[in-house]
């Protein structure tokens, strides 16, 4: 399937936000940098045993998982790939290139050891639930295969307060995506729901 027409409405929508709000976390969608910081850390339970690593960030908007590693002291060789231009060109402005860093304006994954994505899933705007559902699991496995020890991602959980959803995010049944993951890509998955947001992540190690 191709989904250029489905990719085209969010990388607007992602633009639009980084216009209005600039490089922080509104400018991607979230509400604050606690709640941001907080994603990161659940994902990176993928890579918490990892002394140095290389690492895919799909949906990398103006590059902040890549001053969340830096504090941290990660060592890793990191690519960030987002389909917007607006949002690669105020990644590189931040954080200009160097032999540990890139950034592209793509959705085209290298091979790397791991590969995240945080939040890319959530807003699928009009687009039909079915039709998303198979645009995440498309890109999935493209995560799959550009991953030698394994992967991570987020979503918004199906068991949100009815009253509470928006018509244009996505709420995703969890143990739908364990056993997708579980049963597609590897023995060792894990369904982590116990976090103070309405989502959920799924760490999958090879």
């Amino acid at each position: 399937m191709n989904y250029q027409r489905l990719k085209t409405k969010v990388e607007e929508y992602y633009s639009q936000k980084l216009s209005k709000y600039g490089a922080k976390p509104q400018g991607v969608d979230w509400k604050d940098r606690r709640t941001q910081d907080l994603r990161f850390t659940i994902l990176l339970e993928l890579i918490k045993d990892a002394k140095k690593f290389s690492l895919n960030d799909l949906g990398c908007g103006y590059g902040a998982l890549w001053k969340y590693l830096q504090i941290r002291h990660h060592r890793c060789q990191y690519i960030g790939y987002d389909i917007s231009p607006v949002m690669i060109k105020a990644a590189t402005s931040i954080f200009p290139w160097s032999k540990n860093c890139k950034f592209v304006c793509s959705d085209q994954l290298q091979l790397a050891d791991y590969t995240v994505s945080s939040g890319l899933f959530n807003v699928k705007l009009d687009v039909p639930s079915d039709t998303w559902l198979d645009y995440i699991l498309y890109n999935l496995k493209l995560m799959d295969r550009a991953s030698r020890k394994g992967f991570a991602f987020n979503l918004l959980t199906s068991f949100s307060d009815p009253s509470r959803r928006r018509k244009d995010l996505y709420y995703a049944d969890p143990g739908f995506f364990f056993k997708y993951c579980k049963t597609r890509f590897a023995k060792k998955v894990a369904l982590l729901h116990g976090y103070d947001l309405y989502e959920f992540t799924i760490l999958v190690k090879k």
